[in-house]
């Protein structure tokens, strides 16, 4: 009876469109939340499969990494911004898990994840995810989870502070805002093993910088870093 269930999916679709959150355009059969469309055109840094790529550049001389990669580039009017802003103010979590599984998908094929134990999503400090209900760096983690098999640890760091935004912030001044704002709660769970850090998007590090050397306090922890975006600063 499939058919049956795509002809009540299509007179659906009429009376209530659904929409493509990355171009705005009607999302057809068997699309969901990303249109076919943007799903090819967005372009891809496959930073994953390059040694000493821009993101891993970021780190340098910062803190101890393994490696480090983004999906795509988080340019004004891209499409990529438009579904990441769906995500973090719009409210449309279920963006975070699709973009998480669709990235999710090339980084185990690469074996970019050999040897990883753990995904860990940056932590949001619990005001800011009360007021957002939820996570969007744990709805990303989420979907790599989910097609990869990785264990999602969402525990283990928490942050102790809430920083104002970092968006209009210029690159010394996003370091003094995350200085020493995360905490490690438990250490023995990441203690010899290798961390998968996952967060929306890269622009200074300044962030991650401060998170990775948290968790390196974890005896014998090992961090490797990806996010769904990369903002050349």
């Amino acid at each position: 009876m499939k058919w049956l269930r795509d002809l009540l999916d299509d007179f659906l679709c009429l009376l209530f469109p659904r929409i493509c959150y990355g171009c705005g355009n009607h999302l057809i059969r068997d699309e969901y939340l990303i249109c076919t469309e943007c799903y090819v055109v967005i372009p891809r840094t496959n930073f994953h499969t390059i040694k000493d790529n821009p993101v891993e550049q970021v780190f340098y001389g910062r803190c101890r990494i393994e490696s480090a990669a983004a999906f795509s580039y988080f340019n004004k009017g891209s499409r990529i911004r438009k579904l990441i802003h769906s995500l973090k103010y719009g409210g449309v979590k279920e963006v975070g898990r699709e973009l998480g599984k669709i990235y999710g998908r090339s980084l185990k094929s690469s074996g970019f994840l050999d040897g990883i134990d753990f995904i860990v999503p940056v932590p949001l400090h619990k005001s800011k995810k009360r007021a957002r209900g939820f996570n969007q760096s744990e709805t990303i983690a989420a979907g790599i989870s989910e097609v990869t098999d990785l264990p999602l640890i969402v525990n283990a760091v928490a942050r102790r502070i809430a920083t104002s935004t970092q968006t209009k912030r210029s690159r010394i001044g996003r370091w003094d805002n995350v200085e020493g704002i995360f905490i490690l709660k438990n250490p023995d769970l990441l203690t010899g093993k290798h961390i998968l850090l996952v967060d929306d998007v890269i622009t200074t590090g300044a962030t991650m910088e401060s998170c990775v050397n948290e968790i390196l306090k974890a005896e014998g922890a090992k961090v490797s870093i990806v996010a769904l975006a990369y903002a050349p600063s």
